[in-house]
């Protein structure tokens, strides 16, 4: 799909940026990872734990140039794009660090460069290699990603299926009003400013109600309406699809004729440079998703979940090149899609967590209809909210995982203030998989067949699996008061095989 996107114009410009970028490296040699994912999926704290964890020397087992000492330093460096805001790494830090608050979720686009001097494994690549190796990392908000899939479709299409999406039975009473306003339009009618802005305005509210807790959605394009920033009020944003369009020409100075219009800026003057001087240039990607919000939504939240990272993954450029064509054109070829918040289950659920994931990731791999990139999924929780133990509850031991739930957060009606640390069996994710995607089937999160255990239980009384919120945790420090790194689980596995082999 991803070659659908761009004209040969674009591919002319993608092409000069990457020769340029490619001579820089071969004095400097650089690795551009992007980090990408849904609305509070934990982008800005993967990014965060990535690089306090290099910086500080932290406990990362499975990233081998860590675990074999060959790492001399790693240290922040000023980033070569200048028109980028910079990440704000320090800020972030001192949120997790010293105020045990999570950041600021991801608002715009963001890059930071992290070098690493290491001496190679090998010794012809230590005679070769400078044994220097700059991470870029471009973090940008995964509403931007929803819009990637429009450089391909049209205005009729975009229409068609955001109505066939709105009809959904997860979707269509958030959707009932929008719908009723948009049937009592004539889109051949005269283009009105103000009929424009009151479907703009009641399809951003229909998409901002799928978004919350309750529904968890995450194909909500276009991802602008969501997040609009300074586009807010402009005519870019001031469109909706319209129900019952053909392919046929809209009569000039129509309602449809506008709204196409306005749709076409917004693909040509928002999401198109985002593609082209953002997504392409990428050596690596890791996407990170929520999947325990929208396993606490029900199977249509997990369906939803699915389709979105299918398009997201079609959007991307994957495979290898060769020495000649690497030159003028980059290629993403490896991709790791990411579970975050592991720390939210109990250790004997990670397996069934990844393999939630992974049949996720297996399937949008496929229908996505890439090849040549190697794709690899986890489940990881790159700051550990929390730590485990056990409680015994007459004859039975269950696990437990302790931590502080955020403020506001429920379980059984209780809410917690978000100061008191306590002990919450999380329960069991369903053995069979497939259960979890099924909208057609019983919604799981009804009686899911959990083990059955008194006081704080997430996902048994409680009428859904319920996964609560927790706050960062308290830094242990030494014994002479050296706070250490940040806590994470398999942090260390996505570094190996993100940026691993570069360091070999």
């Amino acid at each position: 799909m991803a070659s659908s996107l761009t004209t040969f114009t674009d591919e002319a410009k993608i092409a000069l940026d990457t020769l340029s970028g490619r001579a820089t490296a071969l004095f400097s040699p650089s690795l551009r990872l992007g980090v990408t994912g849904l609305s509070r999926a934990g982008k800005t704290v993967f990014i965060s734990a990535f690089v306090h964890n290099l910086i500080h020397g932290g406990r990362l087992p499975l990233f081998e140039a860590q675990k074999s000492g060959r790492i001399a330093r790693a240290f922040l460096e000023e980033q070569p794009d200048d028109a980028v805001p910079r990440f704000q790494y320090e800020d972030h830090i001192a949120a997790l660090v010293n105020d045990c608050l999570w950041p600021d979720s991801t608002r715009a686009i963001s890059e930071l460069r992290l070098t690493i001097e290491y001496e190679s494994a090998s010794g012809w690549s230590r005679m070769f290699s400078s044994g220097r190796l700059s991470v870029d990392i471009v973090d940008y908000p995964g509403e931007w990603l929803l819009d990637l899939p429009l450089l391909g479709k049209s205005y009729a299409d975009f229409s068609r299926e955001a109505f066939d999406m709105a009809v959904l039975p997860v979707r269509a009473d958030l959707s009932q009003e929008w719908r009723a306003l948009s049937a009592a339009i004539d889109a051949n009618a005269d283009a009105d400013e103000m009929t424009a802005r009151r479907l703009a305005e009641s399809f951003a509210a229909y998409l901002k109600a799928c978004k919350l807790d309750e529904r968890a959605l995450s194909t909500l394009p276009p991802g602008r309406f969501l997040m609009p920033g300074d586009l807010e009020g402009s005519p870019a944003l001031t469109f909706a699809p319209l129900p019952g369009l053909s392919e046929r020409r809209a009569r000039s100075g129509s309602l449809q004729a506008m709204m196409e219009r306005r749709y076409e800026a917004y693909r040509t003057h928002v999401v198109k440079p985002f593609f082209r001087e953002h997504i392409t240039r990428l050596d690596r990607q890791i996407v990170v998703i929520d999947a325990l919000q929208a396993l606490n939504a029900g199977p249509g939240a997990m369906a939803d979940l699915e389709r979105a990272v299918t398009e997201i993954l079609a959007c991307f450029r994957p495979g290898r090149g060769n020495f000649l064509t690497d030159f003028f054109s980059r290629r993403i070829d490896r991709i790791l899609v990411a579970a975050t918040k592991a720390d939210h289950l109990h250790h004997e659920s990670h397996d069934r967590l990844q393999a939630i994931v992974r049949r996720l990731a297996d399937r949008a791999v496929a229908r996505a209809n890439f090849t040549g990139a190697d794709v690899d999924v986890v489940a990881l929780a790159a700051v550990r909210a929390t730590r485990e133990g056990t409680v015994k509850q007459s004859r039975e031991t269950l696990p437990v995982i302790i931590g502080t739930p955020l403020k506001g957060e429920k379980i059984n009606g209780e809410t917690f203030d978000g100061r008191t640390e306590t002990a919450i069996f999380p329960g069991d994710l369903p053995e069979k998989i497939d259960a979890v995607f099924d909208v057609s089937g019983p919604d799981r999160r009804q009686n899911p067949g959990h083990r059955q255990s008194p006081g704080h239980r997430q996902g048994n009384q409680d009428p859904a699996i319920r996964f609560v919120r927790f706050r960062p945790p308290k830094l242990e420090r030494t014994a002479e008061g050296v706070t250490l790194s940040l806590p994470h689980i398999r942090l260390d596995r996505a570094l190996q095989f993100l940026i691993g082999d570069h360091l070999a």
